[in-house]
């Protein structure tokens, strides 16, 4: 490969696992990374789903496969593992970006409940996916990202889960309250700082994105971003230089409060 072509493509060679990748956030995310050279995992619970994610960037000219992937499901989780160890014997970016909304039509609405409030149903099934799967995915994968020469892990989280704006009347968060959205992205965002801190004598890195308020459907029409704009902050810290941040909470290039 050229100077000129290692600069167009950095992630040339980058093998890269998006979950909640045919839809949304997750397949703009998979296209930016496939333009920068990576190959891309589009996971998704439906496989004809990811299949047709996949075959759209192939025919871009890109790498790509759909794989079936439940988040939630262990026995998902474990066979991804076997197929990515036969079939590469490593990963080397993971984004976590599969998630639910669950307080509402979506983030766009109201929440229909406050804390006190918020069904035990809407808690479990959040935190759930939100929250289990992908430390559960994470953990079941590391052992791949351990033998990349410089992993990127990336939790898709959100300015929700700042517990610092969220007890500031003055942030813009503040009168915005999902409780089980938030309270599952602020716990995510404790197992990016504390994973983080684990591998800090390794190169593998971890943080926290916000994607912004972005117009998909967890969104809503009404958001501020496109998914283009939304894609942007999870696929810069997959393509992290290496002395680039670990442990910490970002959008685009600012750092954002736990």
């Amino acid at each position: 490969m050229s100077d000129l072509e290692a600069l167009q493509k950095p992630l040339a060679g980058k093998l890269a696992l998006v979950t909640g990748g045919a839809r949304g956030i997750g397949l703009e995310i998979s296209k930016q990374l496939a333009v920068l050279g990576a190959e891309v995992l589009i996971a998704a619970r439906h496989k004809a789903k990811a299949d047709r994610a996949a075959a759209r960037l192939c025919k871009a000219g890109h790498k790509a496969q759909g794989l079936r992937l439940d988040v939630t499901f262990e026995d998902d989780r474990d066979a991804v593992y076997r197929d990515l160890l036969q079939s590469y014997g490593r990963l080397d970016i993971l984004i976590n970006n599969a998630a639910v909304y669950r307080d509402s039509k979506n983030a766009g609405t109201p929440a229909a409940k406050r804390a006190s409030g918020t069904s035990r149903s809407v808690l479990r099934s959040t935190f759930e996916t939100n929250f289990f799967a992908p430390i559960f995915l994470t953990q079941t994968l590391l052992p791949l990202l351990r033998r990349s020469t410089a992993a990127r892990i990336v939790n898709l989280s959100s300015i929700q889960g700042s517990l610092t704006y969220h007890a500031d009347p003055t942030s813009p968060v503040y009168s915005h309250k999902a409780f089980a959205y938030d309270a599952s992205k602020t716990a995510l965002n404790a197992f990016t700082i504390q994973l983080a801190e684990e591998l800090r004598h390794t190169r593998i890195k971890v943080n926290s994105v916000h994607p912004g308020w972005v117009r998909t459907k967890m969104g809503s029409d009404g958001a501020d971003l496109s998914v283009e704009e939304g894609a942007r902050s999870a696929v810069i810290y997959a393509s992290l230089p290496d002395d680039g941040p670990t442990g910490g909470f970002f959008h685009l290039h600012d750092r954002l409060p736990w």
